[in-house]
């Protein structure tokens, strides 16, 4: 069934009291059961649908659209674990199910992990894979420091957080060097900093040319790429300079000093910005 884990515009070929019968490129039929249904269609009409398999493993068209779609990455939350395996919450009234020997590690209720939807060929549903390293490929060698790339934040280790970069290949982003929040699932544009010998990419959320300011001044920065203004100035609280950036006032106003004769910044009389920022 070639329309199986994907979005297709199927016609109605005729109407139950179950729903509609929709056709498939084979020559077979998928029901779209009557709930999803307007009222208003017509023999021959096309449908926009989402195809997969139902809690009996029959094959059933919805109208919703799901998270992930075949051969796709997506992170998704755990719902529930059994004894065969654990179900992910993909946004549709049947969630997907992650069997054990696909599960690159424990799932627990509640956490999000990294999945791949494939076909298992042998019960012909759709299952997703946390093997994800069994699709990773080695980073191209041409791919050199300050490249762009687009990343799916996916896991936090303790050294920092784990990548999957343009769907391909893995890198980090160091937890030093990351001074604002990142969700798991987010995708977010990123810069290489380093294409490591072992195929596997270090990563950094700042466009390249911005070594020359020290951590500090990358931290406000990020902060400012990140909500574009921060109350803070060389009046504020010391405390509250402290309790904001996890800096001494003095350190604050040497790293503001410094980006303003950059011109990164501009300096207000309640806070800071990016300069040419409204």
């Amino acid at each position: 069934m070639n329309e199986l884990g994907l979005i297709s515009k199927l016609p109605i070929n005729r109407f139950t009291d179950f729903g509609a019968y929709l056709a498939l490129s084979s020559g077979e039929e998928v029901l779209l059961p009557q709930g999803y249904l307007k009222g208003e269609e017509k023999e021959g009409d096309e449908v926009e649908v989402f195809v997969y398999t139902d809690s009996e493993d029959r094959p059933v068209a919805v109208t919703q659209k799901p998270k992930v779609l075949l051969d796709e990455f997506a992170v998704l939350e755990v719902k529930e674990v059994t004894s065969f395996g654990a179900f992910l919450d993909w946004g549709l009234p049947k969630d997907l199910l992650v069997p054990n020997s696909e599960m690159g590690k424990n799932m627990e209720v509640g956490e999000k992990y990294l999945v791949k939807v494939c076909l298992d060929y042998k019960t012909n549903r759709l299952i997703g894979v946390n093997k994800y390293r069994d699709f990773i490929r080695l980073s191209p060698l041409d791919w050199e420091a300050g490249k762009e790339v687009s990343g799916m934040i996916f896991e936090e280790t303790d050294l920092g957080f784990k990548v999957l970069v343009e769907n391909e290949f893995e890198g980090l982003l160091y937890k030093n060097e990351v001074f604002q929040p990142l969700e798991m699932g987010e995708v977010r544009k990123l810069f290489i900093k380093k294409n490591r010998e072992d195929g596997k990419l270090d990563l950094q959320l700042l466009a390249p040319g911005r070594a020359k300011y020290d951590e500090g001044s990358e931290k406000i920065l990020s902060i400012l790429e990140s909500k574009g203004f921060l109350a803070l100035h060389d009046k504020s609280d010391p405390e509250a300079i402290k309790a904001e950036l996890g800096m001494s006032k003095k350190h604050f106003k040497q790293c503001i000093g410094q980006l303003y004769k950059a011109r990164m910044i501009q300096i207000q009389p309640d806070g800071i910005s990016l300069n040419g920022s409204n």
